[in-house]
């Protein structure tokens, strides 16, 4: 039997509707769109296109489902375009294929979601086929943005626990990711899956409301940002818990006693945008992780891909190759403190 490699990924797939404004209006006022364009959004989409576009070599797959329409279409073709294999990416009668309107402040980067689940919503264990692929590493996103998946099964634990277990019982490794959400969806909806998970992706907002510990003090990263991913990793029973933050990321977990990596230099005037900057990290430290990386080269790939995010206001059209991700951490990397 041939040894595991690449990562299929499944979640949400959506067509994001990005629309650049002047300024974000008061209520019944008005702002201008200075610039709009089409682009991948969801977890899932997201990491996939963003391994492409870092040149991965190993295989990438995707599960999930779309609708019989223009925008599961034009999601197809994108994923032929970046060699994703969407066998597992399933056409759900009746539904539409999910879409986001994201409204993006010229000036600050700052973005506002409107967002339609469409065939999202219906994904359900059983479109998840781990018996068909060779993948080493299995992602899932976002909980909390899965209306089915986050559903509790018979023994009131969410869905997703069990496609999750269901990878890890085929020889998968696993991730997650999931959308900011009030403390109670995250008490009920995600720490029951986290068991089932060997890394979790977090920022700083869902971490506060995770643990109750203040992890920002005056629009600042304090250090009990620390405390909050060891609490996390002490709470989920995760392998990896990965925090990250404007400022930077952190690492901890059950043989990881902590790694700080700083955000790279980026001036404002630079951003277009930061939609999809945290699956951009997710994808550059999986990237790292797929091939066994140590977790500092793992974060100093995740931040500068992240970066590179930034300089487009789609999700994924400013991520750059790997070689160039690194060139841009050395030119504009931080000291850790």
């Amino acid at each position: 039997m041939s040894a595991r490699s690449g990562v299929i990924a499944g979640g949400n797939w959506i067509v994001d509707q990005v629309k650049l404004l002047d300024t974000w209006p008061e209520q019944d006022a008005l702002a201008t769109i200075v610039a709009e364009s089409l682009g991948n959004g969801g977890s899932a989409y997201n990491v996939l296109k963003d391994l492409a576009k870092l040149g991965t070599r190993f295989p990438l797959e995707g599960i999930g489902l779309v609708g019989d329409d223009d925008r599961g279409r034009w999601i197809a073709a994108d994923c032929a375009s970046h060699r994703i294999d969407a066998r597992q990416l399933r056409v759900e009668p009746g539904a539409a294929t999910s879409y986001t309107d994201v409204m993006t402040v010229r000036a600050t980067g700052r973005r506002t979601f409107f967002h339609q689940p469409g065939a999202n919503a219906k994904l359900s264990p059983e479109h998840f086929d781990f018996g068909a692929t060779r993948a080493r590493h299995f992602h899932l996103g976002y909980l909390l943005l899965l209306d089915t998946l986050d559903a509790r099964d018979a023994t009131g634990v969410p869905r997703a626990a069990g496609v999750l277990g269901a990878a890890r019982a085929a020889g998968l490794t696993t991730s997650v990711d999931i959308v900011s959400a009030p403390p109670l969806r995250f008490k009920h909806g995600v720490l029951p899956v986290l068991p089932q998970v060997d890394c979790l992706f977090i920022n700083d907002y869902e971490a506060t409301h995770a643990t109750g510990i203040a992890v920002r003090e005056r629009g600042h990263l304090n250090h009990d940002a620390v405390e909050a991913a060891a609490r996390l990793l002490h709470l989920a029973g995760a392998r990896l818990v990965v925090f990250h933050a404007p400022e930077g990321a952190f690492s901890v977990g059950e043989k990881e006693p902590g790694t700080w990596q700083p955000s790279l230099r980026i001036d404002a005037s630079e951003m277009r945008g930061a939609a999809g900057a945290g699956d951009a990290f997710a994808a550059g430290f999986l990237l790292g992780w797929h091939e066994r990386w140590s977790v500092s080269r793992c974060l100093r790939l995740a931040v500068a891909t992240a970066a590179t995010s930034l300089f487009h206001p789609t999700c994924s059209d400013g991520v750059r190759p790997l070689a160039d991700c690194f060139r841009l951490a050395d030119e504009r990397g931080q000291p850790a403190d």
